[in-house]
This record gives C-alpha cells, sequence and structure tokens, in this order.
C-alpha cells in the first residue's frame, strides 16, 4: 500500500524550500492578516464556558453555557473602547448546549427537555421556564442534547448524543429513548425521529438552500468526522446504537440494528448493500481526523453578503480539540451533496463550540474545553472573528468536472506556475465503518494529472485526472501555483473534496501537460529523501542493529512525529500540564529505551491509573505511531 503520508511529508519538504525562496524578498502573510480574533473580557466570576451562542435583533448576543445559565451581553463589539456589559438572563438549566431565539423567546435544549425562556416584564430577567418536550434519561454523563435549531415554520432540530459506559467508555450505547437520532419537536411539543446513525453530533446547521446538516466526530463506527445532509428515514453517520429505536411506531427508519455488520468496509459500500432494506446516507463532506480536526462541532453559513470576505453561501465549521475553524464549499451532483474542505482558521483561546453571526458580518465564537481538552489552552473564552477587507489568496472552491476538477481561486493567479502539472498532487483514500474506534486512511493512490487548462482571467485552472474514485476523499494539493500580482503561495495549499458523485459534462480536449524546468529535480530529491526513508528499520520490528540516522533525518522525524502528536494527542496530553492523560515527561520516563512497547500501547491500550481509558488510536497508521512515538522519546 502507498504510504500516503510519506509523501506528503516529502511535499512539505518541497513547499517549504519554495516558501522559503518567496521569504527572502517578503514575508509571508498569515491567517491573522485577514482575519483578527478579538478576545472579549469576561467579568471575574463568570464561568462562561460557550454552549450556545444568539445574536439578538437589538446588536446583543446571548450566551449560554454548559453550566446551565444564559447572559445576555451589551456591547460585544466594545465600541468607544468599552467593554462589554454581561447581565445573568436566566439559571439553573442542566448543560445547554444550544440556544436559539425567536419571537421574543429563548429556545434551549437541556439534557432531558427543550426549554422556553421569556423574559415578561421586560427586566431582561427570564421569568417563565416552560417546558415545550422532554425525553428519557438514563443519568449516563455523554448523553448530551444540540439544540434547538429552528427551522422556517416553527419546528426545532435537537441532536441526541448516544451514551458511553465503563469500561469502553467510547463505545455507544442508546439505553434511553431516542438516543443516538436527529428529531423535530413542533412549538406545541411533539416530537417526531427524523434520522438515526448519530454517534456525538455536536453541530446542526443549514447551508444556503436551507437544508439540514449535522456534524459528527470520529469514533467507534465513524472512521473520521464529518458534515452531512439530513433527510427523514436517513441511517446517517454510521452508528448502529440508535437503531434500538427503530422499529418504534413513529419512527422512520427502515433498517434495523441487526442489518449493521462489522464488516470493516467502506460506508458508501455498506450504503450499497443495504440499499433495499433502508437509506444510508454518506458523508458530504469527510473532514480528515488529525488533519481538519478532531471533534466537529457547530456549522453556520456564510451570508453576510460579502462582510466575512468571499466566502458567499460557504459552510464554516468548528472544532472543538483543535481550537480551530474550517471551511466548505458544497456543491449537489444529481442529487446528493459533496464538496470540499479548507483550512480556515486556527489558533482560538479554547475549543471552538458554537458560532453565530454579529450585525456587522463578524463571526462570534463561544469556546470551552471542559475536561474534554482543546489545544487552545483556556477553559472558557469569547472571541469575535473580524475580516478586516483584505483578501487572502486562497483555493475559493474545487468542483467536480466529468474528467477531474475545477479550482477557483480568490484572486488571479500567476499563468505560468499554475499550468506546471506539477504544481499540484492529487490523492485518494477513504475510512473503514467499523466497531473500531476511528479508521486510518484506507485503500490509498495518487491520482495522475494528465493536464492543466488555466482560465483566460486567470481565477481557474481545470485539471484531467485520472484514477478519481467515486465515493472516495480526494486530497488537492496546490503547492506550486503562485499570485499573479504578489508572486506569493496559497495561505493554505490544500484541501480535501468528497467525490459522491461524476457530473455529466462534456471533458476537456485541449488540456495540455507541462512541467516546470525544475520538476526533474525536485522527481530525483523526492525519490532520494524516500529511500533514505524506507531505510529506516526498528530493533523491535526487525530483530536487527538500528540504521543510525544522519542528524537531518533525525530532525525531519522527531519534526514531523510532533506534528502527527499535536494534530492526535494534544488534547490529552501535554509536556508538564497534566490533562487526561499522562504527561509526555511521564511517558519519557515509562517507555524510554522501549518504543515498541510505547507503540503497542497506544494500538491496544490497558488501564494503569484512575480515570477514563484510552481507547485504541486505530485511526493512526504505522508510521505515523513510529513518528510520533519517536518525537515523544526524544523530548528532554
Amino acid at each position: 500500500m502507498k504510504k500516503i503520508l510519506i509523501l506528503t511529508i516529502l511535499l512539505w519538504e518541497i513547499v517549504s524550500i519554495s516558501n522559503a525562496q518567496v521569504k527572502d524578498t517578503t514575508k509571508l502573510p498569515t491567517e491573522n492578516d485577514y482575519y483578527k480574533m478579538i478576545t472579549m473580557p469576561i467579568p471575574e466570576g463568570i464561568i462562561l464556558e460557550g454552549g450556545g451562542i444568539e445574536t439578538l435583533p437589538d446588536g446583543r448576543i446571548a450566551v449560554s453555557t454548559r453550566r446551565g445559565e444564559v447572559w445576555l451581553v451589551e456591547n460585544p463589539y466594545m465600541k468607544d473602547g468599552k467593554n462589554p456589559y454581561f447581565k445573568l438572563f436566566a439559571s439553573g438549566l442542566h448543560e445547554i448546549l444550544g440556544l436559539a431565539y425567536r419571537n421574543n423567546a429563548f429556545y434551549v435544549a437541556q439534557r432531558s427537555e427543550l426549554t422556553k425562556l421569556t423574559d415578561k416584564n421586560g427586566d431582561d430577567v427570564a421569568d417563565s421556564y416552560e417546558t415545550v418536550a422532554s425525553w428519557d434519561l438514563t443519568g449516563n454523563y455523554h448523553e448530551y442534547s444540540f439544540g434547538p435549531k429552528i427551522l422556517p415554520n416553527g419546528d426545532m432540530i435537537v441532536t441526541m448524543n448516544v451514551g458511553f459506559l465503563n469500561p469502553e467508555w467510547w463505545i455507544g450505547r442508546s439505553l434511553a429513548k431516542w438516543r443516538g437520532w436527529m428529531v423535530k419537536i413542533s412549538p406545541d411539543g411533539k416530537l417526531t425521529p427524523i434520522a438515526t446513525g448519530l454517534r456525538s453530533p455536536a453541530g446542526i446547521g443549514f447551508n444556503a438552500d436551507g437544508d439540514i446538516f449535522y456534524a459528527d466526530n470520529q469514533g467507534d463506527w465513524i472512521g473520521s468526522g464529518f458534515i452531512t445532509h439530513v433527510e427523514s428515514g436517513d441511517f446517517v453517520g454510521g452508528n448502529p446504537a440508535g437503531l434500538a429505536w427503530a422499529a418504534e411506531p413513529n419512527s422512520p427508519v427502515k433498517l434495523r440494528k441487526e442489518d449493521i455488520t462489522d464488516s470493516g468496509k467502506p460506508l458508501f459500500e455498506v450504503a450499497e448493500m443495504l440499499k433495499d432494506k433502508g437509506k444510508v446516507k454518506v458523508p458530504s463532506v469527510w473532514l480528515p481526523h488529525g488533519i481538519l480536526g478532531i471533534s466537529n462541532s457547530d456549522i453556520v453559513t456564510d451570508k453576510t453578503n460579502g462582510k466575512f470576505g468571499l466566502f458567499e453561501n460557504q459552510l464554516f465549521v468548528g472544532d472543538e480539540g483543535q481550537s480551530k475553524i474550517t471551511r466548505v464549499f458544497l456543491e449537489k451532483i444529481k442529487g446528493q451533496y459533496q464538496g470540499v474542505v479548507f483550512p480556515f482558521r486556527d489558533g482560538f483561546a479554547s475549543g471552538v463550540l458554537r458560532m453565530s453571526w454579529g450585525a456587522d458580518g463578524s463571526m462570534f465564537v463561544g469556546q470551552t474545553n471542559r475536561g474534554w481538552g482543546s489545544t487552545g489552552k483556556s477553559v472558557f473564552a469569547l472571541q469575535r472573528l473580524a475580516w478586516n477587507g483584505k483578501v487572502p489568496f486562497e483555493m475559493k472552491a474545487v468542483y467536480a468536472k466529468p474528467d477531474g476538477f475545477e479550482i477557483e481561486f480568490t484572486k488571479p493567479i500567476d499563468k505560468t506556475t499554475a499550468n506546471y502539472i506539477d504544481s499540484y498532487v492529487i490523492k485518494s483514500f477513504v475510512y473503514k465503518h467499523h466497531g473500531k474506534y476511528g479508521s486510518p486512511m484506507v485503500n490509498e493512490e495518487e491520482c495522475k494529472i494528465k493536464g492543466i487548462v488555466v482560465s483566460e482571467d486567470g481565477m481557474k485552472v481545470r485539471m484531467v485526472v485520472d484514477g478519481l474514485r467515486k465515493n472516495y476523499i480526494h486530497e488537492v494539493r496546490a503547492l506550486g501555483v503562485r499570485s499573479k500580482e504578489e508572486n506569493l503561495p496559497l495561505l493554505h495549499n490544500f484541501g480535501y473534496y468528497t467525490l459522491n458523485e461524476f457530473p455529466d459534462g462534456e471533458k476537456l480536449s485541449n488540456a495540455t501537460a507541462v512541467y516546470s524546468p525544475k520538476a526533474k529535480a525536485t522527481q530525483a530529491k523526492t525519490a532520494a529523501t524516500k529511500t533514505a526513508t524506507d531505510k529506516v528499520k526498528t530493533t523491535a520490528n526487525t530483530g536487527k542493529k538500528e540504521e543510525k540516522l544522519t542528524p537531518e533525518q533525525l530532525l525531519a522525524e522527531v519534526t514531523l512525529g510532533k506534528q502527527v502528536f499535536q494534530e492526535n494527542c494534544a488534547t490529552c496530553h501535554a509536556l508538564n500540564e497534566k490533562l487526561i492523560g499522562p504527561t509526555i515527561k511521564e511517558m519519557v520516563q515509562i517507555y524510554k529505551g522501549n518504543p515498541n512497547a510505547m507503540i503497542q500501547w497506544i494500538k491496544a491500550p490497558g488501564k494503569k491509573r484512575a480515570g477514563e481509558p484510552m481507547p485504541a488510536q486505530s485511526h493512526l497508521s504505522e508510521r505515523q505511531l513510529k513518528l510520533v512515538t519517536q518525537y515523544v522519546l526524544s523530548v528532554k
């Protein structure tokens, strides 16, 4: 099997060299040069773990918290240099993980009910707490309820987390009715189940056409995070726990729990096998785990009419674990949604859980890590993300074509670099659908780019590509493309396109295959580096004396291992600070001189200490396991 990570490593090395050439003459821009984070000061004593956030018609915002409070925030834009003012609107509720406002009332999803909060006397304090609908609970800690999101007719959407029980806390169970489901609740309290297959459905949103999407997180039966379109009767996501209630009289889902077997096949193959038994919905866009998030959260659509940049009608998806926001372009082909996800903005103070558009087109971001862990180390935060009017050089969108892809850019491109085939790399892979926690990338292949056509205005590139595969995720990198005016590389030079359908249409006949003058030299360097990498052996795996790495090779291995660690492990493990798992320093003491033991533990962990045990990290490849172990054991 081709090692996609090694190829990605080598490509990053190539683009780093190219970027270094640009740095000789100009400083490369960063995300912060276009989208500023403004941190809002929170008064001492207020624990604002943002479980919900909503912008009000009068310009104020409201923030609900995981701890069961709702706060009204005046002057959230901090005009005239003044701090915002916080007033407690409601309290005593149970873990609010969503907030909506309609007709002078707030609606919140608590653990066991949807509640309507009303201020009847105009003093900005709720004096009516009304149960709209309620549902069963077992008391399991992970039985979260998310939402609501309000439909145009006033109905509300709520999603329900499955429960996780010891000792394998990561294995989903639906012991209370409708756990693992999306439900619709009418204003008069009627609850209607819509779809199941959900595991940890923290995000709900609507696209520009008003269709419902939800975000789920990697775990058992879910190889990686994703967002997907949800319709009545769908089995989405792939976690079968909620099918325990599929036989209920008002269930629209035809599948039954016994229909789902632990085959390890990709979800699209499962869908094909079960098409006569029920509707299995595959993800609209996969968000590769560890690369573009590890715990996906809210979904919001840019309808700011250009106040937030050039991404009108695109979706923004939060991530709690990696404290970031990604950007999704969707298109609908033959009745199915699909599209591409790009990096957008990293570095938030805590875990990104909820987002809301401000009156000025900026984005309010409610955050918490609450012990789940996040790369942003604050326990909670409230920040505002504002566009400064400067246009970043980005891939704005990727479109599927009958014979390849078309990339649209935010600025005119340098046609010379854009016309080189070696300015791009496309690879594809998929995830397993199985009962284990997560999945590695499997069935990896590189796709051959046969030709390029650059548009006359320099805003688009059409690629003819061999080897594209239906229902696979395609990594699209534009490493060598430069902007026309500034001669800058892309701010983010990669995205991941989920290809559920090929569109009809005319195929290109005039695409040309042109290579850059440096292509042969680059290919030679790549081949030499790969040969050197493949020679690395470990004593534990071969029984032979370990081949000594050069200082340069060792530094490269450790650097890459640190990257793998940050993307997959940093939410639970830190250098000296105790998070969920042991510190790096503790791990060095335990495994120093015995890297294979550490690898085996990561693959099949037991339980050595109090607290929740670690799930098996089955999504990590052997190469990633070696890299992360090498990094950890290099720490002094």
